[in-house]
């Protein structure tokens, strides 16, 4: 009963791609598009990139750790399974809550952040009628099958990719003189990195601003 019970449970609908997607989609967020100027402002462009190198290594070792627990224990609960069995029923209950509780309140807050985005080009439009539209759509994709709801997910976060090479490679132009400022100004080459300091707030606005940038990395769990 057992076996067949997680057979059941691990019927794989979603393809290699599209948990791949998944999973570098996931991060794409908010986090990154909003938090980042957050982060710059506060934490200067050298904190900021310190923060980001900090977080992604965090996020590198903790993935590893889970990747090959999931090889080891290949099962639908994921990290709170793991809890539950190599630490103990009550860390397994508390990591499953806490995890709904952090995803129940992220949900809205890209709710309304996509609403304050819509405004920049529908500025008389509430921002509570784009959130009520995403929030039918994001449902209608969830009560779709999985096999649609990955195809859908895996094209939605390539476009995010795609964008985000973009804007990569627009501030390079833009760095370097290949895209010439409104303003007139002369390119900022590497100027602008360093500013008046490496630190303009101090180095303890770095560990201030982790938060923000950690938050950024929120949703690549999603592949385990």
């Amino acid at each position: 009963m057992t076996d067949t019970h997680e057979k059941i449970q691990l019927t794989r609908a979603l393809k290699s791609r599209h948990i791949f997607m998944l999973s570098l989609g996931g991060v794409i967020g908010t986090g990154l598009l909003m938090g980042s100027g957050v982060t710059i402002n506060q934490g200067g462009p050298v904190g900021a990139i310190l923060a980001y190198l900090v977080a992604g290594l965090l996020m590198y070792l903790v993935m590893v750790c889970l990747g090959e627990l999931s090889v080891q224990m290949p099962v639908s609960g994921s990290f709170q399974a793991h809890a539950t069995k190599f630490i103990g029923p009550a860390t397994g209950f508390m990591i499953g809550w806490v995890y709904w509780m952090s995803w129940a309140t992220t949900v809205g807050l890209e709710f309304t952040a996509a609403g304050m985005l819509m405004t920049r080009w529908f500025p008389e439009v509430p921002i509570w009628y784009w959130s009520a539209l995403f929030v039918v759509v994001l449902f209608g994709l969830n009560a779709l099958a999985t096999r649609a709801f990955g195809e859908a997910e895996y094209w939605f976060s390539g476009i995010k990719v795609a964008t985000i090479l973009g804007f990569i490679v627009i501030g390079l132009l833009v760095i370097f003189g290949a895209i010439p400022l409104s303003s007139g100004a002369p390119a900022p080459m590497l100027d602008n990195l360093v500013g008046e300091s490496l630190f303009p707030h101090g180095l303890s606005a770095v560990f201030a601003v982790m938060m923000t940038v950690v938050y950024a990395f929120q949703g690549c769990e999603i592949m385990g």
